[in-house]
């Protein structure tokens, strides 16, 4: 690997979306549609000047000397793969994502946090899709591919990074939306015991982008396909074997201690206001709680797992509603009025500041003066936004 390039250089990560799903498709033609996949990326690659550091299972890492090349290269490897005719008329879908930095060089390749970065928001994107890292655009903002434009979408947490980072696309306009996603594809280990509901689960995730890598029945398989496979989010039925009565939640307490990244996402039949202050006792982020009538709702459950999977929060109303009318002997709410008290409830389900106005129509900057007046009224006014968010919605559900 002596041909790899030094000093500042562009990487690029790819994945197929889904294919676990997709071997379930095919079967045993998976196997042709991968060596498709890699000798339709290696020819783009090559036409590019990138050279090929690594590959893994259905996944490549290659690296370019060039910001443009690179960028260049995954567009051309998506309209490759978006126009290609795969086996069995099977729908492949490939997410890629590009950083550019100064990686040190490994015997094998190359190292660092850059490497890390490039490798954890090609995991973020979904099938279609191209992210890039800030220092990608910035590098390549004024000399883009023809027909490509960037869209910013924000910031993102990305698993092993404390602070969430910016991610921008490059969109392909010849593709069209419909091959370029924009849901965040999130890998999940789903445990529940009965198999028609977990099957039933898991199909409706991975048709709306998500990627299961693990189905488990049992409280003890569950933490161990955790450490295995290190998803996003677990989800979790509240009532399984051998008991059923709490042991999803004391699997969910193991994973949060050993995998604090991950996400819990804890399903019950109906509220029990007991296990819903144990399991926010400590904290609400990376935490949700939800009814499993909550699931036939697909658009709104899916987003309650992606919320968990990126940090935040996400409460069935229900559970909001039985905990916050709980009788208190000293209410720390007093001084809310009811509409201060409208916005922490809807923090509580885990709405953004933009969510909550959208759901009681009115402006955003309505809606940040209501949460400033909520910290003060609660004395929360000496840590950063987020925590407070965390420490307000305690205050009211009673946990903190």
């Amino acid at each position: 690997m002596s041909d790899l390039p030094t000093g500042t250089v562009t990487l690029l990560f790819t994945d197929v979306e889904g294919s676990t799903s997709l071997i379930r498709e095919v079967g045993d033609r998976y196997g042709e549609i991968l060596d498709e996949h890699r000798r339709l990326l290696r020819g783009v690659v090559a036409g590019h000047g990138g050279h090929e550091v690594d590959t893994s299972g259905d996944g490549s890492f290659v690296a370019f000397a060039s910001a443009r090349d690179g960028v260049a290269a995954a567009v051309a490897a998506q309209r490759a793969m978006a126009g290609h005719s795969w086996p069995g008329d099977a729908v492949v879908r490939t997410r890629m994502a590009l950083h550019t930095g100064e990686p040190r060089r490994a015997e094998e390749g190359y190292h660092g946090i850059g490497v890390h970065l490039a490798a954890r928001l090609c995991q973020a994107g979904a099938g279609g899709q191209i992210l890039l890292s800030s220092s990608t655009r910035a590098v390549v903002a004024d000399d883009l591919p023809d027909g490509v434009t960037v869209r910013d979408l924000g910031e993102r947490a990305l698993k092993d990074f404390d602070q969430p980072q910016p991610v921008f696309e490059a969109v392909i306009e010849d593709i069209g939306t419909a091959a370029v996603g924009t849901a965040a594809a999130v890998r999940v280990v789903l445990a529940e015991d009965s198999v028609l509901l977990r099957e039933g689960i898991a199909r409706l995730l991975e048709g709306s982008g998500f990627e299961v890598v693990g189905q488990v029945d049992n409280p003890d398989d569950l933490v161990r396909r955790v450490g295995f496979a290190k998803p996003d989010v677990a989800i979790i039925d509240i009532r399984m074997p051998p008991t059923h009565t709490d042991e999803g939640l004391q699997a969910a307490r193991r994973i949060r201690e050993r995998h604090p990244q991950v996400g819990v996402l804890v399903l019950s039949q109906y509220v029990e206001a007991e296990y819903a202050t144990a399991l926010l006792s400590e904290r609400t982020e990376r935490t949700g709680y939800l009814l499993k009538d909550r699931i036939a709702d697909i658009e709104e459950f899916t987003d309650a797992v992606r919320r968990v999977a990126a940090g935040g929060s996400a409460l069935d109303p229900a559970v909001v509603a039985q905990l916050v009318g709980r009788p208190r002997r000293d209410d720390p709410l007093g001084e809310l009025t009811a509409r201060e008290r409208e916005v922490l409830e809807l923090m509580a389900e885990g709405l953004s500041n933009r969510g909550i106005a959208e759901r009681l129509v009115v402006t955003e900057r309505a809606v940040e003066k209501h949460v400033t007046n909520i910290f003060a009224k609660l004395g929360l006014t000496a840590t950063a936004e987020d925590h407070r968010r965390v420490r307000a919605v305690l205050a009211l559900l009673g946990s903190g």
